[in-house]
C-alpha cells in the first residue's frame, strides 16, 4: 500500500531523526581518556597560570630580561656618574608617570567633555608641590652651579629668596581656578577630584622628599637601598626561575615562595657585604 507524499516525507524525517540521536545511555559510556602531557600540564599550573619553571620558553623570556635588565643597570649607573642634579631629574620623571596614572584612576570621560581644561588643574598644582618640596634642596646646588653667570645667578636667587611666596601665590592661583571652573550638576566629581589630587601629592611627594635628601645630603644612602632592590629583584627572578613551584600570591601567580625567601635571604647577605661607614 503506498503512502501519499506527506506521510513518506514524515516517515522519512523520523527515520533521520531516529539514527542521528544517540541515547543518553550511549553518551554516559562514552569516556574521554586524558593524555599524559595534559596531566603534567595541568599539575604545573598555579590559579590558571603557568608556573615559571614549568614555563617551556622560560629560556627566552629570560634572555629578554637579561638584556633589558643591562640596560636598565648602565642606565642607571650613567646617570649616577652624571651627579645629583640629574639623579634628582631621574626622580621627577618617575614622579610624573606615577602621577599619570594615579590622576587616571578615578577620571570618567563624560564628565571631562563637560570641563575642558580641568585635568591641567591637577598638574598646576603638581608642579606648585614640586617647587615647595624640592626648593629647599636644589637652592644650594642651583646657586653653586650658575655662579659662572652672574644674570642667571641672580634671577636663581631671587627665585630661591621668594620661594615661599611663590609657591603660596601659586596654591591660591590654583584654588581661585577651581572655583571659577565649578558647574552645575559636577560640583560631586569636581570636589572628589579636588581631593583625590591632594591626596596624590600628598602620597607621591612625601616618601620622595626623604628620598632628593638622601641624594643632595649622602649619595651612599640613597645607593644602598637601591642597590639592595635590584639584587632583591634578580635574586627573585632566579630562585623563581630555577626552583619556584609553590604560588605565593594570587593577585601575582607567578611569584613563589622559593622566589620570595631565597631573594630575602640573599638581600640580607648583600646588605652586610655592601655595608660601609657612612
Amino acid at each position: 500500500m503506498k503512502l501519499p507524499l506527506s506521510d513518506n516525507l514524515v516517515a522519512a524525517m523520523q527515520k533521520d531523526t531516529g539514527s542521528g540521536d544517540v541515547s543518553p545511555s550511549h553518551v554516559g559510556r562514552v569516556r574521554h581518556r586524558r593524555r599524559p602531557n595534559e596531566t603534567a600540564t595541568d599539575g604545573n599550573r598555579a590559579n590558571g597560570t603557568v608556573l615559571l619553571v614549568s614555563d617551556q620558553n622560560k629560556y627566552k623570556s629570560m634572555l629578554i630580561r637579561t638584556y633589558s635588565s643591562l640596560w636598565m643597570i648602565g642606565g642607571f649607573v650613567f646617570v649616577v656618574y652624571m651627579g645629583h642634579l640629574y639623579i634628582w631629574a631621574m626622580v621627577v620623571v618617575i614622579q610624573i608617570f606615577m602621577a599619570t596614572e594615579l590622576f587616571n584612576l578615578l577620571r570618567r570621560s563624560s564628565e571631562e567633555k563637560q570641563l575642558p581644561g580641568f585635568r591641567l588643574l591637577n598638574w598646576h598644582f603638581f608642579f606648585t608641590a614640586m617647587l615647595f618640596t624640592y626648593g629647599r634642596f636644589l637652592s644650594r646646588e642651583l646657586v653653586n652651579t650658575v655662579t659662572s653667570d652672574h644674570l642667571l645667578y641672580k634671577l636663581v636667587s631671587g627665585l630661591i629668596k621668594y620661594q615661599m611666596f611663590i609657591c603660596y601665590f601659586l596654591y591660591i592661583a590654583g584654588f581661585v581656578w577651581f572655583i571659577l571652573t565649578l558647574k552645575k550638576k559636577t560640583y560631586n566629581y569636581q570636589f572628589k577630584q579636588y581631593a583625590w589630587t591632594h591626596m596624590i601629592l600628598l602620597t607621591v611627594f612625601a616618601q620622595s622628599s626623604f628620598t632628593v635628601a638622601n641624594i643632595f645630603e649622602g649619595m651612599f644612602w640613597f645607593l644602598l637601598p637601591a642597590s639592595l632592590i635590584v639584587i632583591n629583584d634578580i635574586a627573585a627572578y632566579l630562585f623563581g626561575f630555577f626552583l619556584g613551584r609553590t604560588p605565593l600570591i594570587k593577585l601575582s601567580p607567578k611569584k613563589t615562595w622559593e622566589g620570595f625567601i631565597g631573594a630575602s635571604v640573599t638581600t640580607i647577605i648583600s646588605a652586610f657585604l655592601v655595608r660601609r661607614e657612612p
